[in-house]
């Protein structure tokens, strides 16, 4: 590579330069009948296409000294044929020169674009990592994995959201979606995660750290972005608690091939719009067995269209979860989105991916259910809730 580069450096050095060669050659062998003054404006005219003002000017020069060389020969110097020349090798000269300096400002303004894009990525990246930190591989008895596609190919960040956090006995998660694009969209998503990020661990119910989320986006008088969420409380027990907040339901994948949605009998409304009613959030609970997965995706998966405009169904490709390495089983997903919209996405797509893995027996009939709380029981039946 390097050696193609010092090769075509050197080729564009010289052109100019064997161009006016040429140029006496053809003088030489046309006679005294042709004169070729005006070809040693080829020179200076080549230069300017890859090389710096300096060059040209000096190909220019240099040009200018073999045309008068040339008219010499030819006894025309100081004749009208031989100034005509000299003033048309001079113009290209000075075109040539105006011709390099406006691409070297170019190239300067590309390559200062460029630098400034790159230290952009550089800071997205660390706001990333920040933002959305990867989730652990493993918190108590259940495996985790994630994965996060942004519908732009230089994007880092969207607003999209996901977390878990380690609780006695468990965990507790999030996966969301801000209606809204630009800085406002990162700044929801950053207030909710700092919000679940410091409720999660600490708050006696689900309930509890949705109430906390809701105040955090209350409290942020410059945006209007609400946020679609579910909360999931997963226990090393096999008890599953589900809060949706307007959000696609999670899908259960069962150990023996089965699916269903974790999906509330009445939707709750969406983080950032509980001051337009009483609405609690959906609720909902499952238990799982071991082997058995929970899948939480936004709407950049539940939405994605294909060239018909129909729907990615999630449930038919469930089976890609059954691999053994939860991080294959979201790379196959990730695989068969992308095909089915057969080309970039419309919208961010963040997947949470959590297998209850216990390393001891558990014993369903051990678990507890909040009082007061109404549950929608769920059924193995492929690709719906009960």
């Amino acid at each position: 590579m390097h050696s193609r580069g010092r090769l075509r450096d050197t080729v564009t050095t010289v052109l100019p330069y064997a161009a006016l060669a040429g140029a006496v050659v053809g003088d030489l062998a046309a006679g005294d009948d042709i004169v070729l003054l005006p070809l040693c404006s080829i020179g200076p005219a080549l230069a300017s296409a890859n090389r710096s003002l300096l060059r040209v000017l000096l190909s220019g020069v240099v040009a200018l000294l073999v045309c008068f060389v040339m008219a010499t020969a030819n006894g025309l110097e100081f004749q009208a044929r031989g100034v005509v020349a000299y003033v048309a090798v001079a113009a290209v000269t000075a075109a040539a020169a105006y011709a390099a300096s406006m691409r070297t400002r170019s190239e300067q303004e590309r390559q200062n674009a460029e630098r400034e894009l790159a230290e952009v990525r550089m800071v997205a990246d660390v706001a990333q990592q920040v933002i959305l930190r990867p989730v652990p591989a493993r918190i108590g008895g259940l495996d985790l994995a994630f994965s996060y596609t942004s519908a732009a190919a230089t994007a880092t960040i969207g607003g999209d959201l996901y977390e878990a956090v380690p609780i006695p006995g468990g965990l507790r998660a999030v996966v969301g979606d801000v209606q809204g694009k630009g800085l406002d969209g990162v700044r929801s998503a950053a207030t909710v995660l700092g919000a679940f990020r410091e409720a999660a661990p600490e708050a006696a119910t689900l309930e509890q750290v949705g109430a906390r989320l809701e105040r955090a986006l209350g409290r942020r008088s410059d945006s209007e972005e609400f946020v679609t969420a579910v909360l999931v409380e997963c226990r090393d027990d096999g008890e599953v608690t589900v809060l949706n907040y307007g959000h696609p339901a999670p899908l259960i994948r069962r150990a023996e091939g089965t699916t269903e949605f974790a999906e509330p009998a009445v939707p709750g409304l969406p983080l950032g719009l509980g001051s337009l009613g009483d609405s609690e959030p959906g609720r909902c609970t499952a238990v799982l067995r071991p082997g058995d997965r929970v899948l939480l995706y936004t709407d950049g998966a539940a939405e994605a269209r294909d060239a018909a405009g129909e729907f990615f169904p999630v449930p038919d490709h469930a089976h890609l979860l059954d691999a053994d390495d939860l991080h294959d089983g979201l790379d196959g997903l990730r695989r068969a989105l992308t095909a089915h919209t057969s080309g970039p996405l419309d919208d961010d797509a963040a997947m949470l991916l959590v297998r209850f893995a216990p390393t001891g027996p558990a014993d369903p009939a051990q678990r507890l259910t909040p009082a007061g709380a109404a549950t929608t029981a769920l059924s193995p039946d492929s690709g719906s809730a009960a």
